[in-house]
């Protein structure tokens, strides 16, 4: 039996655009949050406000800083067609399946609470609009970038395994890291972001367009705003 090959991975960036990708990483993390803390400290801005300008500011920016990059995904996903649907869908089974396994494992050691989760809960409660548009339309925007178009994409060109364990694990700690500096604790919560970390660079890789990986984050995160938006309800 003739054995699949591997599609060819063929997304890239220029140079200048990876250094905005990756760059941004650093105006993300760190320059937009403290000028953004000045005004919440001051009363200026609430956290959601806060939040949202955030990551509203990150996708304005990179959309149009990345904008020819983002026009040739577009192409790649065309030529892709329809299959690059079947892949969001199988991804996000795959991970739905992944994250009820850590989840139980996480409950043995007595872990049940995500603490990144809990804040977008507490997001959601002051502003559930705003919350769902940073979560599923915001957040997509820029992360994807940064990790997959960026980290993943320039490793991918030196070593596939690296490529993959470096953009899971920064996804992972991005999304824990500002809590587990209180309670190194929390670091085990890395553990739940590293299967939808891989996931989301295998829908890059496979289909050689970043849009899927954006779409599969879309509706990962879309589904849990739901899910609170009827918690919400239901209390």
């Amino acid at each position: 039996m003739e054995e699949k090959k591997r599609v060819p991975f063929t997304s890239a960036m220029s140079p200048l655009e990876r250094g905005v990708a990756i760059g941004w990483l650093a105006v993300h993390v760190y320059l937009l949050p403290k000028l953004l803390g000045r005004l919440y400290a001051a009363g200026t801005i609430d956290a959601a406000g806060a939040n949202l300008l955030c990551y509203g500011v990150g996708a304005m920016a990179l959309l149009a800083l990345l904008w020819r990059f983002w026009r040739r995904e577009f192409d790649a996903l065309c030529d892709y067609g329809p299959g690059a649907l079947l892949e969001v869908a199988k991804a996000y089974g795959v991970l739905l399946l992944c994250n009820l396994a850590i989840n139980l494992a996480l409950m043995l050691f007595g872990r049940t609470e995500n603490p990144n989760n809990a804040a977008v809960f507490s997001l959601a409660e002051e502003d559930l609009g705003g919350t769902a548009a940073l979560a599923v339309f915001l957040a997509p925007l820029v992360e994807e970038p940064m990790f997959r178009g960026g980290v993943f994409g320039l490793l991918r060109r030196y070593s596939r395994a690296a490529a993959y364990a470096a953009s899971m694990l920064l996804f992972a700690l991005y999304h824990v890291w500002s809590f587990a500096l209180g309670d190194v604790r929390l670091w085990l919560y890395t553990l739940q972001y590293l299967p939808a970390g891989f996931l989301l660079a295998r829908c890059y890789e496979k289909t050689n367009s970043l849009w899927t990986s954006v779409f599969l984050h879309m509706t990962v995160n879309g589904v849990s705003m739901l899910a609170i938006s009827a918690l919400r309800a239901y209390l």
